[in-house]
């Protein structure tokens, strides 16, 4: 099948591509017209739903199919489109492609299975249904590793996924006090200098390297290859995110090889935080950045809970509380603090207060 990446397709190959689904449906529409028909069925993929990385063209054919259901639904025709999710039998996915696809979190349907759900689609006078075998919290992470899908990210599955995520997040720092993190953190602490602290980093960052690829000897993975020219995808970036993550105990995105692309540089984005991390023991300043960081964390979770009714007075207490604590910080360190509302009232002459209602309310 098609495998080229959209910035590189051209307008032949894009044909090729469209041409067998789209106009053999088509064709299949215009031949039959407006006879009453007992079903319109249009076998689409999944591809067409959410994409698939190196099939831009392939994806667009099959959403031209689900655009064509709805349209002859428009016409009150009958039509229904399914999208399907890999087919196991044999015939249209070898052992090869399916123990990747399983790995990816797409395990391939049983035929007797999938037309099962044919059946139920057809019963239900279904347009357009998506019909997949998804190990989500596989699936997910991996696909959005480069960028977030609205379409995915509203599905209840990954929501709860995303509130998992959240609260692993917030045990990372524990996580960091296991013995992993807390024996690496030993061994930085009693390393002679940056150069020895680099090459236990680096040693690390091979070993789980070298682990996802199935390598047996970390020694091979050279520090300043990239990960994706050593054969990286999606899946084996999160996977070599996890691994790290539990081995130095810190938030890591799951854009971490993109973000650091050789062993090098995550070497040094690690001796950056462990540098952090040893300031923050040793009563460090923290950047505003990473309070940043905080807050965006803080308001995933809070958001997580606003969708599943939670009542949260205690929460809303607590927040009100920091942010009156913090604007007094705050007020505190101007220079010049801007004056409060009692205090400019006390103070403004007639002409000021009319030229304030004027302003704000618009008479006078």
């Amino acid at each position: 099948g098609q495998l080229t990446p959209l910035s590189e397709i051209d307008g032949a190959e894009l044909a090729d591509v469209l041409h067998a689904k789209v106009t053999g449906a088509a064709n299949l529409d215009a031949v039959f017209g407006d006879t009453e028909l007992d079903a319109f069925v249009l076998f689409s993929s999944i591809a067409g739903v959410w994409g698939s990385g190196g099939q831009a063209g392939y994806a667009a054919a099959n959403a031209y199919l689900d655009a064509l259901a709805q349209e002859r639904r428009t016409r009150g025709q009958v039509a229904t489109s399914l999208a399907w999710g890999p087919w196991g039998g044999g015939g249209l996915v070898d052992v090869e492609e399916e123990e990747m696809l399983r790995r990816r979190g797409l395990p391939v349907m049983e035929p007797d299975s999938a037309l099962v759900a044919l059946a139920q689609a057809l019963t239900g006078d279904e347009t357009c249904l998506a019909v997949a075998d998804v190990i989500w919290d596989r699936f997910t992470p991996a696909f959005t590793a480069m960028r977030p899908s609205p379409l995915l990210g509203d599905l209840p599955e990954n929501q709860r996924l995303a509130e998992t995520a959240a609260l692993q997040d917030d045990s990372a720092s524990a996580a960091g006090t296991g013995d992993a993190a807390a024996a690496l953190r030993e061994r930085l602490a009693a390393a002679g200098d940056e150069a020895a602290r680099d090459e236990i980093l680096l040693d690390l960052v091979r070993g789980e390297t070298a682990r996802v690829l199935g390598i047996t000897t970390p020694a091979q993975i050279k520090a300043r290859r990239g990960f994706v020219e050593m054969g990286f995808d999606s899946l084996m970036a999160v996977e070599l995110r996890n691994g790290l993550m539990k081995q130095t105990g810190f938030r890591l995105p799951a854009t971490l090889i993109f973000d650091f692309p050789t062993s090098v540089d995550l070497v040094r984005h690690f001796g950056e935080q462990f540098a952090r991390q040893k300031a923050g023991l040793s009563g460090g300043s923290v950047k505003e950045s990473e309070a940043v960081a905080e807050i965006e964390k803080l308001e995933r979770v809070l958001t997580s809970l606003s969708s599943q009714g939670a009542d949260g007075a205690d929460i809303t207490k607590r927040l009100e509380a920091l942010l009156s604590r913090w604007n007094t910080a705050q007020g505190a360190n101007r220079v010049n603090p801007e004056p409060v509302a009692d205090d400019l009232l006390e103070t403004a002459t007639p002409d000021e207060l009319f030229d304030l209602i004027q302003r704000e309310f618009g008479k006078s």
